[in-house]
């Protein structure tokens, strides 16, 4: 029997290069975060959600769409911090499946082949585009516990590092695991922008 998989979806950033309240920007007629969260949700047995304080409109937002929201105090220092608030959430020996707010692309499929991976007995998966590697990020049960010690604002990258034999590439033909909206423009973008169908 494959543990269960919590997903773990990181919407505390500020939005500065955005302007404000990216993760609410409407995308074909609904927030940027719910399409996020909504392919997330086709992948997990359920969602944690970590978002900032203050945020109470995100925050709302987020609950009325099934997910569980946790309020990082220390958000404000990064993203190591959030995703760490988020991981002490998960319990005891279920798996994980880290992506990001702003991250509104990624197809269902790609998801649940990261799932998948993890249930076939991979630490950490990662799908790869394009030589690319992208989100969610997969991780095993026996792996979870150590995102709650992250800080900083490298997210789980070190983590993988020190775990590189660890890690199983997923190759995969969707380019939403590589793109983020950081500026309208990005939104714009993605909005707009067939998915390549090759490299």
């Amino acid at each position: 029997m494959t543990a269960p998989t919590v997903g773990i979806l990181l919407a505390a950033g500020a939005g500065t290069r955005f302007g404000g309240d990216k993760l609410l920007a409407p995308l074909h007629g609904r927030p940027l975060v719910l399409h996020a969260l909504a392919a997330l949700q086709t992948a997990v047995d359920g969602v944690i959600a970590a978002v900032r304080p203050g945020d109470d409109a995100l925050r709302a937002i987020l609950h009325a769409a099934g997910a569980r929201v946790v309020i990082c105090p220390q958000a404000a220092d990064g993203m190591g911090h959030s995703l760490a608030c988020a991981a002490r959430q998960v319990p005891a020996g279920h798996q994980g499946l880290v992506a990001l707010g702003d991250m509104p692309a990624i197809q269902p499929g790609t998801m649940r082949r990261v799932r998948e991976a993890l249930e076939a007995g991979a630490a950490i998966a990662v799908p790869v585009y394009c030589g690319r590697r992208g989100h969610p990020v997969g991780f095993a049960a026996q792996v979870v516990p150590a995102l709650t010690a992250l800080g900083g604002d490298q997210g789980a990258r070190a983590l993988l590092l020190q775990h590189r034999g660890e890690v199983l590439e997923v190759p995969v033909d969707d380019a939403g695991i590589v793109a983020d909206v950081d500026t309208p423009a990005d939104l714009a973008s993605v909005g707009a922008r067939p998915r390549p169908a090759n490299c």
